[in-house]
């Protein structure tokens, strides 16, 4: 009673201006459309649940969302990514990958030096964007392949939606064909999905930026290989490995959490294995940081340097063998043994020496196309995603500004549906206002997230490309592995029913679609 009590409040706070006779309203309203305000009203006095659900039910950050049922008491191996998943970083690490790599764009690239003084703008960027290569264009795209206007930027500074439309043939939509592949890679559309990208999508653009202020004409595509291959360096030269070696304490959070994680799974009898990309010396400093000095122990298996995604789908490399201190052994595989680090190899022979098939196996990462794709899709594996942008946003949503914003938002998306029906000019112009109101609103909930790209989950209505893949690829997904604590190793997660169009369940917006056609609505109306 709580609940719809609160549902009610905050309805009739968003749509005080408009209420007929009991409140002034702030526009001039005909007789028709006033009839159908009261005729809603009345309805949403006597039935307050119709609102969206949910309204004053907190998100809970360190929850876990399920894509798809699954049972943990079925599930008898864990497998883990290490970047973003068993070990998570701060923030610091964006702003040294980016330092470095425009000082490597300056010092052997030999880019123009006035590029030094842009620094990492944190924020700037979000993950699940595309670029578009020939067009020097950062976007982001929803799940129908449609660019959200306002969300489209050469270089720091946003591109006018009719530039953006001119540039796509008077349409907003990028065809299938030019659109990224499985791998988020396309012909001149690239896909950023990987945490490590948003300092690469920030220099991409601080250098756009640059020539464009100065005049300085380039070509996009070898500007983009520059960015990509200075970025790459940072990474496959070892400088990113250094820095967080030297100070672990602050570059890797949530180190506790990792262990209590991995100490209960197999207190309960669980096997676990690690498949990274990152290099053995690496991954045993930063586990001797979080878990201790046996963290090996743990693990039934631990392959470093694995090369993903290339590990699921090529069958070319064989596994091999590392000593304690890291040296390439030079015998045979035919067994994976317990304690033993192996380098390389691939799913295939993985799965025929240890026997781990099909839904007994989850598997946890953050980069859903490297990690998750193939092991869903090809495999049969359970997947869970590690996002940690899940606990910023949720905290977000949380927010009552949020909250208000997007009851109202809902309530005139009906209202503008239904009232369409009167074509009288009070009601014209009327109807015009809401439409400028609903778009001023979606902006403002839009910049709650990031005033340039907005949730990485959401466009204004649409799921993005990102949740598109999100939910192909994951069964469940959370902010971090810590979210596992929370819950009995039995525990079943059950998605919730996500109406579709024709079964929505009788929101307020809904009601204003023609749901007023039920028999006891139509009854409860004449109660007065």
């Amino acid at each position: 009673m709580h609940d719809a009590m609160c549902l009610l409040h905050m309805a009739l706070s968003a749509w005080a201006p408009f209420f007929p006779e009991s409140v002034p309203a702030s526009a001039p309203l005909s007789p028709s459309l006033r009839g159908e305000f009261d005729r809603i009203f009345t309805v949403s006095l006597f039935f307050p649940d119709l609102l969206p659900p949910g309204v004053c039910n907190l998100l809970n950050p360190a929850a876990i969302y399920a894509n798809n049922e699954i049972s943990l008491g079925d599930v008898e191996i864990y497998g883990f990514d290490y970047d973003y998943t068993l070990a998570q970083y701060s923030n610091l690490l964006h702003s040294m990958i980016f330092n470095t790599a425009r000082d490597i764009l300056i010092e052997q690239y030999k880019y123009p030096e006035g590029l030094g003084k842009y620094d990492y703008i944190p924020g700037f960027a979000i993950r699940g964007l595309h670029y578009d290569v020939k067009k020097s264009l950062l976007m982001k795209i929803d799940a129908f392949h449609y660019v959200q206007l306002g969300t489209a930027y050469r270089g720091l500074r946003p591109v006018p939606d009719e530039e953006v439309i001119e540039l796509y043939g008077g349409t907003q939509h990028i065809p299938l064909y030019q659109m990224s592949d499985f791998y988020g890679k396309g012909p001149s559309l690239k896909q950023f999905m990987d945490i490590f990208s948003l300092p690469e999508m920030t220099l991409l653009s601080s250098v756009i930026d640059y020539f464009l202020a100065h005049g300085i004409e380039f070509d996009q595509i070898h500007l983009y290989k520059d960015i990509s291959d200075a970025i790459k360096d940072v990474h496959v030269k070892g400088m990113m490995y250094q820095w967080i070696e030297k100070d672990m304490e602050k570059y890797i959070l949530h180190g506790d959490e990792t262990y209590a994680v991995l100490n209960r799974l197999v207190n309960h009898n669980k096997k676990l294995f690690l498949i990274t990309n990152s290099p053995f010396s690496f991954v045993d400093k930063g586990m001797k940081h979080m878990v201790g000095k046996n963290w090996r122990d743990l693990f039934d298996m631990v392959i470093v340097q694995a090369d993903k995604p290339n590990f699921f789908t090529d069958r070319r490399k064989p596994f091999r063998k590392l000593d304690d201190k890291g040296s390439l052994q030079w015998d045979k595989i035919s067994q994976l043994e317990k304690g033993k680090i192996y380098k390389e190899g691939n799913l295939f022979d993985f799965l025929r020496l240890t026997g781990w098939r099909g839904s007994k196996v989850l598997y946890f990462g953050d980069h859903l196309y490297s990690d998750l794709a193939d092991l869903m899709l090809r495999h049969g594996w359970r997947t869970g995603a590690i996002v940690p942008e899940l606990e910023t946003e949720i905290r977000i949503i949380n927010t009552e500004q949020y909250m208000h914003s997007l009851t109202w938002q809902q309530a005139l998306t009906g209202l503008l549906e239904r009232m369409q029906m009167h074509q009288d000019a009070e009601s014209k112009q009327v109807l015009l206002e809401w439409m400028q109101e609903r778009q001023e609103i979606r902006s403002l909930t839009k910049n709650l997230f990031n005033p340039q790209f907005g949730s990485i989950f959401r466009t204004f209505h649409n799921p993005t490309y990102f949740s598109r893949r999100l939910v192909r690829f994951s069964d469940i997904y959370m902010a971090s592995i810590s979210c596992l604590l929370n819950y009995d190793v039995n525990f079943t997660f059950y998605p919730r029913r996500t109406p579709l169009q024709h079964e929505a369940p009788l929101w307020m917006d809904q009601l204003c679609t023609g749901c007023m056609k039920t028999p006891f609505l139509e009854e409860m109306v004449h109660i007065r």
